[in-house]
């Protein structure tokens, strides 16, 4: 089974202390994970996906605009991936089977050519990292799921501001799209 690796959405906005819609602490937690599950699948020879939300500044169309703050808009430091991963990414940015994307839904799958460059690779099955649990891994997943991918979890790289939400979404995972959680 190919497999791929999904990093969604661990940008400065969304994890650094001062991100416009941070997770917090949670978020930093997970950046050692994070890294080194990048890391593994990128030694590997694994197809390693940078699935990062975009914006544009004054977009009064995007249906976010009425539930969160502007966050991850184009050009500015919010959108660049948080700490570690940043190197990482930069040290490998030519790598073939290195690829970033830019995505303006939830879902990395939505308006995106994801699947295609998944199907290309023959890739079945994807495993899922990033924030937030119940928001944009968890749209993804769905859309995984609804597209017949096996889908893995790893619950020490996944993280949310919505604690709640978080738990949640780790049950939904494995009772509703049978993923496998570790």
């Amino acid at each position: 089974m190919k497999k791929a690796l999904i990093n969604v959405d661990y940008t400065v906005d969304f994890v650094a202390e001062d991100g416009k819609l941070t997770c917090g602490e949670p978020g930093r937690a997970i950046e050692g994970e994070i890294v080194r599950l990048t890391e593994e699948f990128i030694a590997a020879g694994d197809y390693v996906v940078f699935a990062i939300d975009r914006h544009e500044e004054g977009d009064s169309f995007h249906p976010e605009n009425k539930l969160f703050p502007p966050h991850n808009l184009a050009g500015t430091p919010g959108m660049e991936l948080y700490g570690d991963l940043r190197k990482v990414f930069e040290a490998h940015r030519e790598d073939p089977n290195v690829h970033y994307m830019n995505k303006t839904r939830y879902s990395a799958f939505a308006g995106t050519d994801l699947e295609i460059k998944l199907r290309e690779r023959s890739i079945t099955e994807i495993h899922l990292v990033g924030v937030c649990t119940d928001i944009c891994v968890l749209h993804t997943a769905v859309d995984a799921y609804n597209k017949g991918f096996a889908i893995v979890i790893h619950k020490n790289a996944v993280a949310s501001f919505n604690p709640a939400g978080h738990e949640w979404a780790l049950g939904h995972f494995s009772n509703t799209l049978g993923a496998k959680v570790v």
